[in-house]
């Protein structure tokens, strides 16, 4: 998480789309969809609002991806 907040705002955006785009083309690992939520949960703390793909919930357990934020919030502060 530590990498997306520190990244500019026009390259988080610019990241999400690129990450959209790969979605779009089936290219995206499972993993990468966490990674997507980091990014998102970093968006959402600046005031910018991303939309989740439409598999997400599907691929991504919410309660798995809280905890992970947490985690690496946690790792981030040690």
């Amino acid at each position: 998480m530590d990498f997306y907040e520190k990244l500019p705002t026009d390259f988080l955006i610019a990241f999400y789309d690129e990450m959209m785009k790969n979605i779009e083309k089936g290219l995206l690992t499972k993993n990468m969809y966490y990674e997507l939520g980091l990014l998102i949960s970093v968006a959402r703390q600046r005031g910018i609002t991303f939309e989740q793909p439409c598999d997400f919930e599907q691929i991504v357990d919410p309660k798995n991806l809280h905890d992970f934020i947490l985690l690496t919030q946690n790792a981030t502060f040690n």
